[in-house]
């Protein structure tokens, strides 16, 4: 099962357990993989659904019939949210295919004081296809959310997540693994993994900045809507690398159970 094909769907292209495959997919099996009729792939949804199913022949094209459902756990037992500020060029790329891969459950692309990228609608619906292929790729259950562009000011305030952790380059900040550590096992504080992690409901947003940083002002206002500052270690890092060394920590903490 695990040497199967991919295929991100959506559950509307789903009916009385047929799928209706777009041309761009039909070519992608047929053309791409190779995948003959009677050849079986997994379809998923991104919400959580997988499905053995078979690619099939009619007269106006390919289809894909499901045979069973398939019980599958390869999310996070946290949700995580990523608010990263746009890097410039095409950093964001490589930002979402990597996010996606380590488990996040929504990014947040926002602007902030420096950043310089002012991204298209096209911008958005790149990366939108980036996370499905990332989703394949990493055999996620869900393709993550990718939100429209907001200021940092706006995300901030609006964040409605439980615990919310801002990534600061400089100061005397708490590393982000024993701010963890303590926000869901205080009683874990110092000690080596494993442990148990938090039932399931938790949410956690990481807000990581651009190149140079966030300003003192994007902390302290971040700080004052209930963000907690922290360190990602004592090395400056890239716009494009600290959003992975955020999120592979969150991995490890919930994950080395």
């Amino acid at each position: 099962m695990s040497q199967l094909q991919r295929l991100a769907i959506t559950a509307a292209q789903i009916c009385e357990r047929q799928i209706d495959l777009t041309r761009e997919q039909q070519h992608y099996l047929n053309r791409v993989l190779r995948l003959q009729a009677g050849d079986r792939f997994i379809a998923m949804d991104g919400r959580g659904h997988w499905w053995l199913a078979v690619l099939e022949v009619r007269e106006t094209g390919l289809f894909a019939s499901i045979k069973e459902e398939i019980a599958v756990n390869r999310e996070l037992p946290v949700e995580v949210t990523l608010m990263a500020a746009l890097p410039k060029g095409n950093g964001f790329d490589e930002v979402v295919r990597q996010a996606t891969e380590l488990g996040v459950a929504s990014i947040v692309p926002v602007t902030s004081d420096r950043t310089l990228l002012k991204p298209s609608d096209q911008k958005v619906e790149r990366w939108k296809r980036i996370a499905g292929e990332a989703a394949e790729q990493s055999e996620r259950q869900i393709v993550p959310t990718i939100l429209a562009p907001i200021s940092f000011e706006f995300a901030v305030k609006d964040c409605r997540q439980k615990y919310r952790f801002i990534c600061v380059a400089r100061g005397e900040t708490g590393h982000l693994w024993d701010c963890l550590i303590g926000s869901f096992a205080p009683s874990c504080v110092g000690a080596v993994p494993p442990y148990s992690p938090p039932a399931g409901g938790e949410s956690i947003v990481i807000a990581v900045g651009p190149e140079g940083g966030w300003t003192e002002g994007e902390v302290k206002r971040a700080i004052e809507f209930g963000f907690e500052a922290v360190s990602l270690g004592s090395r400056i890092l890239r716009a494009v690398t600290a959003p992975i060394v955020a999120l592979s920590l969150v991995g490890a903490a919930f994950e080395k159970c």
